[in-house]
């Protein structure tokens, strides 16, 4: 079972808040996508909320497009910052990628963007999405999976 961001946001508004603010924070974060022979291969990427939806957007040919169109299973790291204190947790989305080739679609994303053309644009499918920080000397794991409530794990 997939859900979009916007599904997901309507049915964990908190913790939806927390993930989309620490992929704000900075502007690259770590995709992993896989090769054709099943290895991982890890890319830089912007992540862009917008629309209702979380976007992957990239350029035309690039091995991670083609990687999705082949494979569309994903996963997506913030990145942590230049400091240690991994302000707002450490989060991670996984899912499946969606290439977008409607062309009303993708006009409107451009005139909201405007990105370097000719590009790749994915919407994403959630399957599930981790957020790891410590709270009160606690390690507190939050999980979500479609279907699910927010599974929450504290650890001393």
């Amino acid at each position: 079972m997939n859900t979009s961001w916007s599904g997901f946001r309507a049915t964990e508004p908190d913790l939806a808040d927390a993930v989309q603010a620490r992929f704000q924070k900075y502007k690259h974060h770590v995709l992993g996508t896989l090769r054709s022979d099943g290895s991982p291969r890890l890319t830089g990427l912007e992540a862009d909320f917008r629309l209702g939806e979380l976007w992957l957007g990239m350029m035309a040919g690039s091995r991670k497009a083609l990687d999705l169109r082949r494979d569309p299973r994903f996963a997506l790291h913030a990145n942590p910052g230049p400091d240690t204190t991994m302000d707002g947790g450490d989060v991670r989305v996984s899912g499946r990628a969606v290439e977008i080739t409607d062309a009303a679609v993708i006009a409107t994303y451009v005139d909201e963007v405007k990105p370097p053309e000719p590009f790749h644009l994915f919407r994403t499918e959630l399957t599930e999405i981790v957020r790891v920080r410590v709270e009160d000397d606690e390690l507190v794991v939050e999980t979500w999976r479609p279907g699910a409530p927010v599974r929450v794990v504290r650890r001393r």
